[in-house]
């Protein structure tokens, strides 16, 4: 594929041991965004894998970034927004969940809004523990951001690439990428739209384990949601410490005619400490996350068809 020195869309492809699928899905968005007639470039970064997926790319048209061992699919999309050299960054999965007929869709919304994403709908194929996970996430998600989110790990995403630079630095190398981009996103002023998708079965062996890397997501979501908006954590600990502490103190005394105790007071005095750190992290998470004019610069070299080894 021939582009021009700075293409106005910069595909990129995450991929591990995907080599049954890689081939069709680049060939697939290199047909869509010619019909659309936008100048592109499809960037696979081949984490690792053990298969034919970077040969297999490679043979389609595709640059392909290889990892040296597998670090992750965070990692992998951290590398080639490091390498892009687009206006506008398209992420989606190699496994073959996502329609590249799709990208059009998300790319329409990009006059309007800074990041759009694919929102699977009911008719997608996926687990029903996965559904139900989804569900509990995206919940936990629009309350800690204020605004309904209706996918939190969609993988599926176009998003502007001068923004997807300033937070790659806040991504994770595992699958829970999607996740802080869209809470950087939202945290920090820029505007989100999602666009309906129906996802397909993803083609061989799904690399996510349900109770280790579902105990993982909690744990980081976690982290993440303390990381971007931290009195929307600490202030119901908070309000739950003194409420306990103070139940508990009024029951001893109304009920055993005793005092309040060591324990309500402990409790009290820890629902204070709660709230003033919360109240501390609040501002460093302003300080920290407002919005700047740093613009990271584009890339000088770009080798189509030459198989580079990055270590991110």
């Amino acid at each position: 594929m021939k582009h021009p020195d700075r293409p106005e869309i910069s595909v990129v492809i995450p991929a591990h041991n995907e080599a049954a699928s890689i081939g069709d899905i680049v060939k697939r968005s290199s047909i869509v965004l010619e019909a659309c007639k936008l100048s592109h470039e499809i960037i696979v970064v081949d984490d690792g894998s053990e298969d034919d997926t970077g040969e297999n790319a490679r043979s389609v048209g595709a640059e392909v970034i290889r990892h040296p061992y597998p670090i992750g699919n965070g990692a992998a999309i951290k590398t080639g927004i490091r390498n892009t050299r687009g206006n506008i960054l398209v992420m989606l999965d190699a496994d073959g969940q996502h329609a590249p007929e799709d990208i059009p869709r998300l790319l329409e919304r990009m006059n309007a809004y800074d990041m759009a994403v694919g929102s699977r709908d009911r008719h997608s194929a996926t687990p029903l523990h996965r559904d139900f996970a989804n569900a509990v996430y995206n919940k936990f998600a629009s309350y800690v951001c204020k605004r309904k989110i209706d996918d939190l790990t969609s993988g599926f995403r176009a998003i502007k690439a001068v923004i997807a630079r300033e937070f790659v630095s806040l991504l994770p190398n595992t699958f829970s990428y999607p996740t802080t981009l869209t809470l950087a996103v939202v945290r920090s002023g820029y505007s989100l739209t999602y666009v309906p998708i129906t996802t397909a079965r993803r083609i061989g062996k799904s690399k996510i384990r349900l109770f280790r890397d579902g105990a993982r997501f909690l744990l980081i979501l976690l982290k993440i949601a303390t990381l971007f908006s931290p009195m929307r954590v600490f202030l119901p600990v908070s309000f739950f410490m003194f409420a306990a502490g103070l139940g508990y103190g009024l029951f001893r005394i109304l009920t055993l005619d005793g005092r309040y105790g060591p324990t309500s007071a402990m409790l009290l005095t820890m629902s204070v400490v709660v709230f003033m750190v919360g109240l501390v992290s609040e501002q460093v998470a302003q300080l920290r996350y407002e919005r700047t004019d740093h613009r990271s610069p584009p890339r000088q070299q770009h080798n189509t068809g030459k198989e580079q080894t990055h270590e991110p």
